[in-house]
């Protein structure tokens, strides 16, 4: 495996860099940005990311216009705001009607158009837009896409043919056509766009990983499903890989990392892969992006902080039984550790008698384990069996209508949308279990769980049309959900700026919704070691200063420190 060298490398027009959350596909993107601009390649850097921290790694404001980096002449930035772009799209396409349609049709075209599904539909159209944007093309030697996580990124690169093909055979006016009304004129654009995914001339997929086994198996995951849509030239980047390490925590993590790496030796050596090797300084700034694929260590922008006393998993447990808690949430942007979490807090009330179902609707499929025992019962949601059942209960209900309708409703079922009421679906029935003390549920990364929550006050009025009787776990799903009484949200991030920023994000969002929001867990944290070595003192620094902020603004934070392993921890 060599080391990332942009120069001795051929890079296409089109670099899509995709991964799971936290592996540093933001800052591997914008360095090489950085570089290529000045080696005189006119460059546009772009976000479709709702996470997205170009503006924090830049030093600038940034809009979803190309914008130009002041001190590179080459390079431009954009960052798309998914949820402006949909507002946007949402006026394009009910103000046609307006003055023509009367006001109730009005409102009812709004409410179709106010959903998660419009939301995606509008990144689709902005992505969509820019890709298949000819000035562009000519205007830059490279355009660099900085994608969401894996799961968001599958989601939306399968958007533009599964979007083309449900405008080419729509014929009855169904729940997301109204979404799509605005995008039918385009096909033509579509189909440019998908073509330059496909094309290997044109794009390459870069996937960036950590020397860790679960971002390398959703690595492997998102290659298989991007090669399905036929979207094939691919490179593989290992970032923050250690050398030489000298300090007893560099070589714990080194040695870690080359015993992952080897028992995935098979597969790297199929695939282009590079690595990037550990930097003893943050990625903040210009100056910092140019010494990205450089030897240099110069850069010193660390202090030494001390880190204030927050509480740990025991604390946050002993609270949870002490006020009550009937439902327990993991939550946070993609790879921090809800996973490991829900499960630590599920051991740990077991651990004081309590009775637990621990569910996780986790797109990534990726389980520590799945054992059940006297006091836990380990439950899984699968999206395709969720979709299966949705699909056959709803066509079920309606087999009293007549064919034209049935049409209607299955046409309406090819939604991306139906993913996820479905999903929701198989959700809610463990919010009405009622055969345990507690249920604990992990999440997915956090614009998943966005689409969720949001569903879930659209979800009654979907069952409602579709299937006629509402089942009970439905109904009473988002109440449950919102009674704070009832529920904890336990928000899930790491020590770093980009999750606790998207951290933050989905607080407002809660609030929003009445979720009074206040147990946070900062997972996997290395702030609590005594490490000096070189390496590593920049981000213990760093990780501390994060996590006192969030111990000044939010009401409970808990520390759990790095790489203890979960069942030792369920034995402490």
């Amino acid at each position: 495996m060599q080391k990332f060298n942009p120069d001795a490398i051929p890079l296409t027009k089109y670099l899509f860099f995709t991964g799971k959350g936290g592996v540093g596909k933001t800052s591997i993107s914008s360095a090489l940005a950085v570089h290529l601009s000045e080696q005189d390649k006119r460059v546009a850097l772009v976000s479709t990311d709702p996470a997205s921290n170009l503006q924090d790694i830049f030093e600038m404001d940034l809009t979803s216009e190309l914008t130009q980096v002041p001190s590179l002449q080459n390079l431009y930035v954009a960052n798309f705001e998914p949820i402006e772009a949909a507002e946007k799209y949402k006026q394009s396409v009910i103000k046609p009607y307006i003055g023509v349609l009367p006001e109730f049709a009005i409102k009812n075209m709004e409410e179709q158009l106010s959903g998660s599904c419009t939301v995606e539909v509008a990144a689709f159209n902005e992505f969509t837009g820019f890709l298949a944007n000819r000035d562009y093309a000519e205007q830059f030697d490279h355009i660099i896409f900085d994608t969401a996580p894996t799961g968001h990124t599958l989601r939306m690169l399968e958007l533009p043919d599964a979007w083309y093909s449900f405008i080419e055979s729509s014929t009855h006016e169904a729940s997301c056509l109204g979404q799509l009304s605005g995008l039918s004129d385009n096909k033509k654009i579509y189909l440019e766009a998908v073509n330059k995914l496909k094309d290997a001339s044109l794009t390459t997929m870069m996937f960036v990983a950590r020397g860790d086994q679960h971002s390398i198996q959703e690595l492997m995951r998102a290659m298989d499903e991007l090669r399905d849509l036929n979207i094939t030239n691919d490179m593989v980047i290992i970032n923050g890989v250690i050398e030489n390490p000298t300090s007893n925590l560099a070589r714990q993590k080194a040695n870690r990392e080359q015993t992952v790496l080897k028992q995935f030796e098979d597969f790297l050596t199929q695939v282009p892969t590079y690595y990037v090797p550990m930097k003893q300084f943050n990625i903040f700034g210009i100056e910092a992006m140019k010494q990205m694929f450089t030897d240099d260590t110069s850069i010193n922008n660390h202090e030494s902080v001390v880190l204030d006393k927050g509480h740990s998993i025991d604390e946050l447990v002993n609270k949870m039984i002490k006020d009550n808690k009937r439902f327990i949430f993991t939550m946070g942007k993609g790879g921090v550790g809800k996973t490991t979490i829900a499960k630590i807090i599920a051991k740990r009330l077991a651990r004081q008698d309590k009775s637990v179902l621990l569910a996780t609707t986790d797109p990534a499929n990726i389980w520590y384990d799945t054992e059940s025992n006297d006091q836990i019962t380990v439950k899984y949601i699968d999206e395709v069996e969720a979709l299966r059942d949705y699909e056959a209960e709803v066509l079920a209900a309606a087999e009293h209508l007549s064919q034209d309708q049935i049409d209607y409703i299955k046409e309406d079922l090819r939604s991306p949308c139906t993913q996820e009421i479905a999903f929701f679906r198989a959700f809610s029935d463990f919010i009405a279990d009622k055969s345990h003390d507690i249920v604990v549920i992990d999440t997915a990364p956090t614009g998943h769980t966005l689409l969720l929550l949001d569903a879930s006050q659209s979800y009654h009025k979907e069952i409602e049309r579709n299937t006629d009787v509402l089942p009970s776990s439905v109904s009473s799903l988002l109440p449950s959900i919102t009674n704070n009484d009832l529920t904890e949200m336990v928000i899930v991030t790491l020590a770093e700026p980009t999750p606790i920023k998207e951290a933050e994000r989905l607080k407002v969002d809660l609030e929003r919704a009445g979720i009074d929001q206040r147990m946070w867990v900062v997972n996997n944290t290395i702030a609590t070691q005594a490490d000096t070595h070189d390496m590593f003192n920049s981000k213990i620094q760093e990780e501390r200063k994060q996590i006192n902020k969030l111990i000044a603004h939010q009401p409970f934070v808990a520390i759990q420190p790095y790489d203890v392993n979960i069942d030792e921890v369920a034995a402490l």
